[in-house]
Formats: C-alpha cells, structure tokens, sequence
C-alpha cells in the first residue's frame, strides 16, 4: 500500500470515505467525536457511486449535445439549398436575357431596338437587385437562427467542459422590488402570489395583472445565463428589465423590458415574447426555462431546458447601464390561485 494511503494521524489504511465532510477516513478517524455520528461508506463503494452519478449526467448531456448539432447541421443544408436556388435563377435570367436581346436584334427600327434593350435592361437590372435583396434577407434570417443555434451548442459544450465548476448563474430574488401581491421563499429562490394582500401602511395597492419582482443581481457586461421553473404557474412573464427608483415603499421595474410570457387557460397554452408583442407557437407547455443574456452582443435566448431546444432568439438589442433579471406572476383582480416560480 503507497505511503500517501495511510492515514497521517493513526499511520492506519485510509478505507472509508465520510460522504459528509467528503473525506477519507481510517477507522480511528471514524470513532472520533467528528465523523462518528457521519454517513461513511468504504472506499470502493463510495467511489462506484461517484462514477455512476457522474457517467449519468455526462451521459444526458452528451445527448443534449448531439440534438443541437443535428439542428445546426441541418440549417447549415437549407442555407445550402438556398444558395443553388439563388444560382439556377441567375442562369434562367442570364438565359433569358440573352433570347430577348437576339430577338431585338432582328428588329427593324434600330431606335425602338435601342429604347426596348435599354428598358428591358434596367428593368432586369431591378429584378436583380430585387432577387438579391430577397436572397440574402433569407441568408440573414438564416444566419441569424445558425447563430441562435451556435449559441446553444456552446451553452451545452460549456456544461461538459465546465461541470465539475458548476458555473451556473446564482440568482436571488430582490425583495426590495416585490410587488405586494407577492410572497418571497426565505431563500429567496421562490415567489408565489398571495390570495390576502399584505397591508401597506398608506399605500393602498392593487393587484395588478402582472405582479413583478426583479433579481437582487444586475449585470452590466458579460454572458449570464439562469434557469426557472416555470410548470406550477398558468401565467406569468420572465425576462429582462432596468429598475428605477424607489416609488413609494418599493423599487419599480421600469418600462424598458424583454420578455418570454406563457399562458394556460384550461387545456390551451400560448406564449408570446416582447417587444414587439408577438405570439410563438410552441405546441406545449414547459416547465422549465433557460435564459442565456450577451451584454456586449445586445443579445437574450430563451430555451426549453427539458426539451432542450431554443424557444425565442433576441438579437441586436441596445443596453445601457446596469439590468436585472426580472419574474412576474398574473392575475385579474379578485382572482385566487397558487401560482408560483422558482429560480
């Protein structure tokens, strides 16, 4: 047995590992006053039991990974198709051009020859540009879904790469910007709506449709992204947002948002993003969301974390001065519901 095997205290074999205090231990080290009362476990158990869990998470990954790259190749073959099509139509006319000038050349009126091969040439001319303009209005929606995608991949390549860092995004809830409609978890990771408002002295609130609370965290450069989970609420918004000053007894989210909102009425479920407002058809609900923000790309994804694909692209977005994650739940007045978000 090598010398760094044993225990340096009780020079005994080191052959359990304390899966409180994530140690190995001898077994004098085990009947001491601070692991005794510890889940412990041999050496060997301990470690198949690191493996599996590992192997497993690495595993659904992997899988994740692979979807997104099946996605960007196959867009990466429409931009293909796109860029033939665009060809074959430069031949047809080209072909077409040709035809038409020969048979003005046969023409008798050498003036009326010249005044059609000049109109015919500029409304080619035009046609062109017009085809051009068309096509790469098409290569740029593309490009802009390839990168969308991309965006993605890499999120999950950073996942593989990064895992045992785990660099997700700690988010906390500000309460300091709660609307009164809302009731924080003492952890700060959970808002639910409240069915009795709380009372505030002097200031008579109202439950709006959109109650909202931001994020204690700002950010004003770099990449963030963060997780919510969105399966025990019918209707609510997340996204980003700047915050204003205090009004009244509470921070205000201002105008200036960009939104994911989901809606469930009865068995129905829609979404929409803003700004614009505009409605996404997406099939079904989801339950957990991923947001993944660009600070210096001006750009915010959404994706459905379970189905691990992208739900909505921001991009070209303008940012000044600090943003805040932001959640918010939706009720009509004198409505009571549970419903709940958690980061």
């Amino acid at each position: 047995m090598a010398e760094d095997e044993y225990c340096e205290v009780h020079q005994e074999p080191l052959c359990l590992f304390c899966d409180e205090d994530q140690i190995t231990l001898c077994n004098k080290c085990f009947q001491s006053p601070e692991h005794h009362l510890h889940l412990v476990y041999g050496i060997q158990e301990a470690a198949e039991k690191s493996r599996k869990l590992f192997q497993e998470i690495l595993t659904a990954l992997r899988e994740k990974l692979e979807v997104a790259r099946s996605i960007l190749a196959d867009e990466q073959e429409r931009m293909k198709m796109i860029q033939e099509e665009e060809q074959n139509l430069k031949e047809i006319i080209e072909s077409e051009y040709g035809l038409r000038f020969r048979l003005l050349t046969e023409e008798n009126e050498l003036s009326l020859l010249r005044l059609q091969g000049c109109k015919f040439d500029l409304n080619l001319r035009k046609a062109k540009q017009n085809q051009q303009i068309r096509f790469s209005t098409e290569l740029e929606k593309s490009q802009e879904a390839l990168q969308a995608l991309l965006l993605l991949l890499k999120h999950y390549t950073v996942y593989i790469n990064q895992y045992e860092k785990s660099q997700n995004g700690h988010i906390t809830l500000d309460p300091e910007t709660a609307h009164p409609c809302l009731v924080l978890s003492k952890n700060l990771k959970s808002v639910r709506l409240r069915n009795i408002q709380q009372d505030v002295p002097g200031k008579p609130w109202k439950c709006d449709f959109s109650a909202t609370v931001c994020a204690a965290e700002s950010f004003s450069s770099g990449k963030h992204y963060w997780e919510v989970n969105v399966a025990m609420a019918s209707r609510w918004q997340l996204g980003i947002c700047s915050v204003t000053d205090r009004k009244g007894n509470r921070m205000e989210a201002s105008g200036n948002k960009v939104l994911l909102m989901g809606s469930m009425m009865g068995t129905d479920y829609t979404s929409w993003v803003f700004p614009p407002l505009k409605k996404i058809y997406l099939g079904k609900q989801m339950h957990r969301v991923g947001v993944f923000l660009d600070y210096e790309y001006g750009q915010l994804s959404f994706y459905d974390v379970t189905e691990s694909s992208l739900i909505y692209h921001f991009s070209h977005l303008t940012f000044q001065g600090n943003i805040k994650p932001v959640f918010a739940l939706c009720t009509s007045s004198g409505d009571l519901n549970s419903d709940s978000l958690t980061v």
